[in-house]
């Protein structure tokens, strides 16, 4: 993923913004003494975006890279509406403990832009239904040019969503979270309704480093910029995501983009290992065997 990439990410003061003082409001509410579920992910599983991860020989990406993660951010429903089989396939494919964190449609948030979705919308959770279990939170990524004007759109959208199914949105336009009265209706709404606000940390927009959760689960897609100030970057959402573990949060959704796809899982791995020790996680670190070989 290309979004927000610059040329000199080396000259990014990608510091962490301070939490929004709601954030902590939000978290201890629900605090309490349960470890949070913490799921760690790329956005493909494809052999020719993940270049050199699947050992020779491998027959079935997805069957394989279900092994090494427990989640994905599947950005393919983005491009087109799969069938409920498709769905049924993916769920038999992979191990019980594995979840999908489909991306909406590109046809409801970018071609209708919210407008008269009812039909489009059912139809795809119908087909997303068929994961069962498997089904993680969906998530709205809206155009960079939806803007708060069609602010009636979102709260339309929002509280007609079914509230069995979870639901995070990711707004780009930077004045949905640099315009301190929309930022606070929008924070309302989504909290109210019980939807998770997407963190973006990419480089080229800092601006969308809103830092506000607005239910118990923190969803961040994070854009590394294939530099060494990557880890480092990492190193920083670990403080975090403890921080955010002590007070309260009760899922952390977490997937690993870059620029150049096939490095995700090198800093997937580097990442969930921190996590592992840091917030004393168990999780499986991708191909740790190192047996793997280039393709």
């Amino acid at each position: 993923m290309k979004f927000g990439s610059v040329e000199n990410p080396q000259d990014i003061d990608f510091t962490l913004p301070l939490d929004h003082p709601k954030t902590k409001d939000v978290l201890n509410k629900v605090k309490d003494d349960f470890i949070p579920e913490i799921y760690v992910g790329c956005a493909k599983w494809n052999r020719a975006d993940l270049k050199g991860f699947y050992p020779r020989g491998t027959k079935d990406e997805l069957e394989y890279y279900s092994r090494q993660f427990n989640s994905i951010e599947l950005n393919a429903t983005f491009y087109r509406i799969f069938p409920a089989e498709q769905f049924a396939k993916w769920y038999d494919k992979t191990p019980s403990n594995f979840k999908f964190f489909p991306k909406l449609n590109q046809e409801i948030s970018h071609w209708k832009r919210l407008n008269e979705t009812k039909a489009v919308v059912e139809e795809y959770l119908y087909n997303a239904s068929n994961l069962k279990e498997k089904l993680g939170t969906i998530f709205l990524q809206m155009h960079n040019n939806f803007a708060p004007k069609d602010f009636n759109r979102i709260v339309n959208f929002i509280e007609t969503w079914p509230k069995e199914v979870a639901l995070a949105v990711e707004f780009r336009h930077t004045n949905w979270y640099n315009d301190a009265t929309v930022a606070n209706e929008l924070f309302n709404l989504l909290e109210t309704n019980n939807v998770s606000n997407v963190i973006v940390d990419t480089a080229g927009r800092r601006d969308l480093m809103h830092m506000r959760l607005t239910n118990s689960t923190a969803f961040v897609r994070y854009v590394g910029a294939n530099h060494a100030t990557d880890y480092t970057r990492l190193d920083d959402w670990v403080e975090r995501l403890k921080l955010w573990q002590e007070q309260g949060v009760k899922e952390i959704d977490f997937f690993i983009h870059q620029n150049i796809e096939k490095e995700s899982p090198l800093l997937s791995a580097y990442f969930i290992e921190k996590l592992n020790t840091s917030l004393g996680y168990n999780l499986k670190i991708p191909n740790e065997n190192k047996q793997q070989t280039l393709l």
